[in-house]
């Protein structure tokens, strides 16, 4: 798809807020540091996780400010917990007209994995995702498949419900491997879990009402945090320090990761957005470095809702 989710111009948002925060810290008006960080490998939730493990953000900034473009305005970011799987079955290879009763179906195994999920689906909670494709199905019908493969991404509002989710799958891993005799082989992902977004509402509000003075105007925060669905590795940093997220429109009704929305994400209109958005950001991050009271209500805040999410 090309910049199907617009991080072309997360990329130009990150270094205009910089640039922003950096022009009030040279005037003398304001005292402190900002740090501008590239975080690669997003749409794999992975490249802020290692820079955490690292403690790149923790030894240098004390709070973080990204933008996200999108086709709303959001000042809350609904982004849930994500861990993906790999599973593998093992069978035995046989003519699947001549003497299918000598081979052990792999693809049976995957087929129930399938119907297992879907059977799980009924006890899940309503906001539990598992989606996956399967990456190798058998090599030709003929064969009675001896391995085949899927990929599997879970996904729930807090990271730590995943180990619920992880063990129904597992479940369903293991329930297809007995019935079919095969072997399974599973494989979570070794960096761990992309946890939700831990919010921010003092800065958040901060950064809309800086962008209501544009004209943009935000739904409740109630409609905002039923939107989501999508994942991102923000949401470890958001675990770390106090951190916002805000969605921002780019003038087009097509959502993220479709041919139309790679499309607007090229256009002037969605570069003036951007740069509109971004001194929104900019803005927030001068008034924590500012403002004493103003950062002691945004720790306060990253505290309580870290409580809440039962860290």
């Amino acid at each position: 798809l090309g910049q199907g989710c617009g991080h072309n111009l997360i990329a130009i948002s990150g270094l205009a807020t910089a640039i922003g925060i950096k022009a009030a810290l040279e005037s003398g008006k304001a005292s402190g540091k900002v740090v501008l960080f590239g975080t690669p490998a997003e749409e794999l939730s992975i490249g802020k996780i290692v820079l955490v493990e690292k403690r790149a953000f923790q030894d240098n900034v004390d709070v973080c400010l990204m933008l996200h473009p999108a086709a709303y305005d959001h000042q809350y970011a609904a982004l849930i917990a994500i861990n993906d799987v790999h599973v593998e079955f093992f069978g035995k290879a046989s003519h699947a007209s001549a003497a299918p009763w000598e081979g052990v179906n792999a693809l049976d195994a995957l087929v129930q994995v399938w119907n297992g999920i879907s059977m799980m689906r009924q006890q899940l909670l309503p906001t539990d995702r598992v989606h996956g494709i399967v990456t190798d199905g058998g090599q030709a019908p003929n064969i009675i498949p001896e391995h085949t493969s899927a990929f599997f991404f879970i996904r729930t509002t807090k990271a730590n419900q995943a180990g619920r989710l992880q063990k129904k799958l597992e479940a369903c891993f293991e329930a297809a491997a007995l019935a079919t005799g095969c072997e399974v082989k599973y494989t979570w992902r070794e960096i761990g879990i992309t946890k939700d977004v831990v919010q921010n509402q003092v800065m958040a509000d901060t950064y809309a009402a800086h962008m209501e003075k544009y004209g943009i105007r935000f739904p409740s925060e109630d409609v905002q945090m039923r939107a989501g669905g999508g994942s991102t590795d923000m949401g470890n940093v958001s675990y770390e320090m106090p951190c916002i997220h805000p969605m921002y429109g780019i003038h087009t009704t097509a959502s993220n990761h479709t041919i139309e929305f790679t499309a607007a994400a090229k256009t002037m209109p969605a570069h003036k957005d951007t740069i509109q958005a971004s001194k929104c950001l900019a803005a927030t991050g001068v008034e924590v470095l500012l403002n004493e009271a103003y950062y002691n209500s945004v720790q306060k805040n990253f505290k309580d809702n870290l409580v809440a999410a039962d860290v």
